[in-house]
């Protein structure tokens, strides 16, 4: 584990639930921009997936060269249909994948009065 890594998870460990939940909103995610506008939608034995990245690098490493966008793990959570999660970094370093699941972004907003 790098100094950095271990100062970022020193950080984190020190947030707020509600201040965590605030970071991964703001997280900006990249995802294979297909032909029509939309996501590409992975059907999986758990569900629908799309899968997004931390970095555009991170995506190359998955898709090769291909168009991309960018936005927002709030906006994202907002544009996914009903039912389809988004699966963060599927080939990532540790910690490893992680599912964002927008029912459960939308359900902390309720509890939070936004």
């Amino acid at each position: 584990m790098s100094l950095r890594d271990l100062v970022q998870e020193q950080a984190v460990a020190r947030m707020s639930s509600a201040e965590r939940l605030d970071a991964v909103r703001a997280m900006r995610l990249y995802f294979q921009r297909p032909e029509e506008p939309g996501f590409l939608v992975s059907e999986t034995e758990d569900g629908a997936l799309v899968p997004v990245f931390t970095s555009w690098e991170r995506l190359a490493l998955f898709a090769g060269a291909c168009d991309w966008a960018s936005t927002t793990a709030e906006d994202l959570a907002e544009l996914l249909p009903e039912g389809v999660r988004a699966l963060v970094d599927p080939l990532g370093p540790e910690p490893g994948p992680f599912l964002l699941d927008a029912d459960v972004l939308r359900t902390a907003d309720t509890e939070q009065g936004r």
